[in-house]
């Protein structure tokens, strides 16, 4: 028998896409933002090219490591109380075996199934330990423990996503001089942080342009006040 499914689902074609997602995401657009934003205050306060790059280096060194640290700790630690809340519940499923699967009965009839099913439900899920965890977990914590956060891999990702992300706004300042670098990088920036934007509607069904846009009119916010802030300063204290 041949199951039929539609293969543009999501689910489908990317059934193991997980939070780390969210790390690439948040990584690419941050490197770009928060490098672009820097290094064109540096270089309107500064009109030194060498500087430039070699701020804009330090900068992507610093962050990635550090965003990279920020996300694997705060993985970790959302990990941890996972894991917590999972062992406080097999306790409870050992030492009030009863009462935990009239709970499941109850949770099993708020979504909507009969009770005289979700009792036959309950019954065999208090069977198997393995199953009634699980169940439990799912229902009452809304925690899938096989989908738990990856501290490691998010890490990893957003060392890498930072990384890639920052580079962008310093690669034009090897090919261009000052002041044709800045509007370089501030074009190619923007033009990359709008691809960003579409690629996010690869996997929901936002309207590409918007997704794009939005991430476009957001970045611009942060590399003019970058470029004002280096204005003012090469006004008033240089």
């Amino acid at each position: 028998m041949t199951v039929k499914f539609n293969p543009d689902y999501i689910h489908h074609k990317n059934p193991k896409l997980d939070n780390s997602f969210s790390e690439f995401v948040f990584g690419m657009e941050d490197g770009m933002v928060s490098t672009l934003g820097t290094i064109t205050g540096i270089a309107a306060a500064t009109s030194s090219h060498f500087t430039v790059i070699l701020s804009g280096f330090v900068i992507i060194s610093v962050e990635s490591i550090s965003m990279a640290v920020g996300s694997y700790l705060s993985s970790k630690s959302v990990k941890s109380i996972d894991e917590r809340k999972l062992s406080e519940e097999k306790e409870e499923l050992n030492d009030f075996p009863m009462e935990e699967k009239k709970e499941l009965v109850g949770m099993y009839v708020v979504d909507g199934w009969p009770k005289e099913l979700a009792e036959k439900m309950a019954e065999v899920a208090s069977k198997d330990e393995k199953l009634f965890l699980q169940e439990m977990a799912y229902r009452e914590l809304g925690i899938i423990p096989e989908k738990m956060k990856n501290p490691l891999k998010n890490g990893f990702v957003m060392l890498l996503s930072y990384l890639f992300g920052g580079i962008i706004p310093v690669s034009t300042y090897f090919v261009f001089g000052l002041p044709y670098a800045i509007y370089a990088s501030i074009i190619l920036t923007l033009i990359s942080l709008f691809i960003l934007g579409v690629y996010t509607t690869k996997f929901s069904k936002r309207n590409w342009f918007k997704a794009g846009f939005e991430m476009f009119a957001l970045a611009s916010v942060a590399a003019s006040v970058g470029y004002v802030v280096g204005q003012l300063v090469e006004k008033y204290f240089a």
